[in-house]
């Protein structure tokens, strides 16, 4: 079993151009410490993407004094940059292959180089269709090194079953409730289902399944930049609730992505905020995210052995959104994003704790709420108030075990701009 991270939706250099080996480096460091095998890197239609991509096999060679290094990389092609209009534009798939399908650090399922994509459903390379198209760009690849081919194609169930050209599937959108809308019935809304593994996992006889992980979902950009703005209800613990559901269904997947290590743009970055932003840096400057990297280490554990680990560090994780999701914004020419009715104005908390214990959470001092939590992981949520905090206190007897206050994040009602983002915190 196999985990990995996704580097990058708006195409590796957009995040990565001023990346030099020792960002590359701190960056494996990081992921590898976090319990991440590799990394995915989406590349797009720019020739220079291929030095920052050399880069990174660079730093990954050596990595951990190991030859090979134990952390792997595999190439992923977005085909929504990507042309693929004519049969010679293969020719940007077979470069990348051919410049890094030998390298001792790429990622291989039985001796076959891992390729996916971000789409490619509708990319016909001059053909009449997806199969012959396909056929195509596989021959092309694998007369350069074989490859075991798992791609994102936008397709139902039974369409996927009936493209049997492929090596595997990716269920990208397997980690947010996409199907919800505001007019979805409130009970569904409130911790949505994410079933929709069991339905592609039913159709791969024998072939691969690559499931996603994601923590959050937010994107903000208006008709003049990438008209991209809505948000997918991210609340109800996901992360960890995605996690669990993984886990429990490790025997049925052979690779877990999480999305993503650096998109920024989309706002589930679980990495830290390093290299160039894609204009959001309104919505990202201020939000770190990495101390979801401790969540993902105890979830990758159980992930690859099936048995959660002990409980070895009192620990307490929170993360809310900065504003009321109703507020309206006096500065920002970008309307409110799409979907803001699904969340709720909570903060959410995941609690480590060695033995059973009191929390007592709240958001401004006159309004704390407490619980008793069994040892193990615990899941509780607190209301956000105007001009409050996130606090969070785990004691047991008379002795404070663990606390967080967030004493540099304010929840209100009268945001300058929209932001959907997490803010993100852990005790020290």
């Amino acid at each position: 079993m196999c985990l990995c991270a996704f580097y990058g939706r708006q195409h590796i250099h957009d995040y990565c151009q001023p990346y030099t080996l020792e960002n590359w480096r701190s960056n494996i460091k990081l992921a590898a410490e976090s319990g991440i095998d590799g990394f995915v890197l989406n590349v797009g239609k720019e020739d220079w993407q291929l030095d920052r991509v050399a880069d990174c096999f660079a730093a990954c060679k050596f990595f951990g004094g190991q030859s090979p290094s134990r952390f792997k990389l595999m190439i992923s092609f977005d085909m929504s940059s990507i042309p693929s209009s004519r049969s010679e534009h293969v020719d940007c798939l077979v470069e990348y292959l051919s410049s890094f399908g030998h390298h001792q650090s790429y990622y291989r399922i039985g001796g076959r180089c891992v390729v996916s994509t971000f789409a490619g459903e509708a990319c016909l390379f001059g053909h009449a269709g997806l199969h012959a198209a396909w056929k195509h760009v596989l021959a092309s690849l694998n007369s350069v090194h074989p490859v075991c081919f798992i791609p994102s194609f936008f397709l139902s169930p039974d369409q996927i079953k009936e493209v049997e050209l492929l090596d595997g599937y990716f269920n990208w959108n397997g980690c947010w409730p996409v199907h919800l809308s505001p007019d979805s019935p409130q009970e569904e809304i409130r911790v949505p289902s994410l079933n929709s593994d069991g339905h592609f996992i039913r159709h791969m006889r024998g072939r691969r399944y690559m499931a996603s992980v994601s923590p959050w979902f937010f994107t903000h950009y208006g008709e003049d930049s990438w008209n991209k703005n809505w948000i997918y209800r991210s609340d109800d613990w996901l992360y960890v609730r995605r996690w669990e559901q993984l886990v429990s269904l490790r025997n049925s997947i052979d690779i877990v992505q999480i999305i993503s290590w650096n998109d920024y743009g989309e706002s589930h970055y679980i990495g830290p905020v390093d290299g160039a932003q894609p204009n959001s840096q309104a919505w990202v400057d201020g939000f770190d995210h990495t101390a979801w990297l401790k969540l993902t280490k105890f979830f990758a554990v159980a992930f690859k052995t099936g048995i959660y680990p002990a409980i070895d560090e009192e620990r307490i994780f929170a993360w809310a959104r900065p504003h009321s999701k109703d507020a309206v914004a006096t500065r920002d020419y970008v309307p409110r994003p799409d979907n803001w009715q699904l969340t709720e104005d909570l903060f959410w908390v995941v609690i480590f704790a060695k033995a059973p214990s009191t929390v007592s959470l709240w958001s401004l001092d006159e309004f704390p709420r407490s619980f008793e939590i069994n040892a193990g992981v615990s899941k509780l949520h607190c209301p956000l108030l105007d001009g409050g905090s996130m606090h969070v206190e785990m004691c047991r007897g008379a002795s404070e075990v663990a606390c967080l206050h967030t004493s540099d994040f304010t929840f209100t009602s009268r945001p300058e701009i929209y932001n959907f983002n997490a803010y993100v915190a852990t005790s020290p």
